[in-house]
């Protein structure tokens, strides 16, 4: 039984996968929705970059998962990738879901214009503030869903996206699907690109904005499902 370990992106926790876990345990597999330290339930204490890896792997540890799909969203697309290289043959495969990955040395606010994002954490705190309605605009999400995502989500601990990522190994080796969420940016980023290269990565395109687990749960669901056979 495969057995997939969720963990959405950030100031989201495991209740982001509500509607999505229920359709991967009907189709028999194993779901799992980790909620990274400083977030949802676990919001308010400040947390690292290496904290979030250490989440990942001590879940997968803990419940003693084998055959284990590591399925990272948006910002946790960083500390999933580091995972994967740290559960060793207990992974079968990493799904990104219009996921930044890590490159070693490098944090997830590298590469894009990120002064007013690291001046917001200064301000607030060490977070990064929570989402505001027009956040989510233009993501093919109703009312409601935005309501609801307004709702449950909570700063976001800012060392977590300052932090570099240190890998143990190459990613392009990883078996790994990358979910690109068209309405949201058509094309996937330029490492991803490079990644895709490789003969163990695939690409898979959601027409929907940037959070599937809402917007499209059941075809998301059936994506995990199809990346594993």
């Amino acid at each position: 039984m495969t057995e997939f370990v969720l963990v959405a992106g950030a100031k989201l926790g495991a209740w982001a996968w509500d509607e999505v876990v229920p359709e991967l345990r009907a189709a028999g597999h194993g779901a799992h929705a980790l909620t990274l330290s400083g977030l949802a339930e676990k919001s308010g204490t400040p947390a690292g970059q290496d904290t979030h890896v250490r989440d990942i792997v001590d879940e997968v540890e803990r419940l003693d998962l084998r055959d284990v799909v590591l399925v990272g969203h948006s910002y946790s697309g960083i500390p999933v990738g580091q995972a994967a290289g740290r559960i060793g043959d207990r992974l079968r495969r990493v799904v990104y879901v219009d996921a930044s990955v890590p490159a070693d040395g490098k944090s997830f606010l590298d590469g894009w214009p990120s002064d007013e994002v690291r001046a917001a954490i200064e301000a607030n705190d060490g977070f990064w503030a929570s989402f505001s309605p027009e956040d989510l605009a233009e993501q093919d999400l109703d009312e409601e869903r935005i309501a609801r995502i307004v709702r449950g989500a909570t700063p976001h601990p800012g060392a977590s996206l300052t932090e570099p990522a240190v890998l143990s190994g190459s990613l392009a080796e990883q078996p790994t699907t990358y979910v690109k969420c068209l309405m949201d940016w058509p094309e996937p980023s330029e490492d991803v690109v490079e990644l895709l290269k490789s003969e163990c990565w695939e690409l898979v395109e959601m027409n929907t904005g940037h959070w599937p687990m809402f917007s499209r749960p059941r075809e998301l669901a059936r994506i995990l499902c199809e990346s594993v056979g």
